[in-house]
């Protein structure tokens, strides 16, 4: 079953989501690495599908395989941003966060 996640921003309670860890900045923090971790995910996959693409092509072939990249990019295109699947994770409590302990020396 796929999430249903907005593909456009929408306006949030602050309070509601620094709930979790009792700080907005640190739920900021978290968001943003788990959104890069996405993004990044997403970067190498579209590189890998279009890396098939490379190589030598004839002209007639060029132009079809450039309808199939164009499809490919257009659907990463239509996807949910990172930031906000990154903030469907973490109101579903799908992510898993941990702060670090703070280290005792030099108190």
């Amino acid at each position: 079953m796929e999430k249903k996640i907005p593909t456009n921003t929408i306006t949030r309670d602050t309070k509601y989501l620094a709930e979790p860890t009792g700080n907005i900045y640190e739920t900021v923090v978290i968001l943003a690495k788990r959104a890069n971790q996405i993004a990044l995910a997403e970067k190498k996959e579209l590189a890998k599908k279009l890396e098939d693409f490379r190589g030598e092509r004839d002209t007639m072939d060029e132009v079809f395989e450039n309808k199939e990249q164009i499809e490919i990019s257009k659907y990463y295109e239509r996807q949910p941003k990172p930031d906000l699947v990154a903030i469907a994770e973490f109101e579903e409590n799908e992510l898993y966060y941990r702060v670090a302990e703070e280290d005792g020396a030099g108190k």
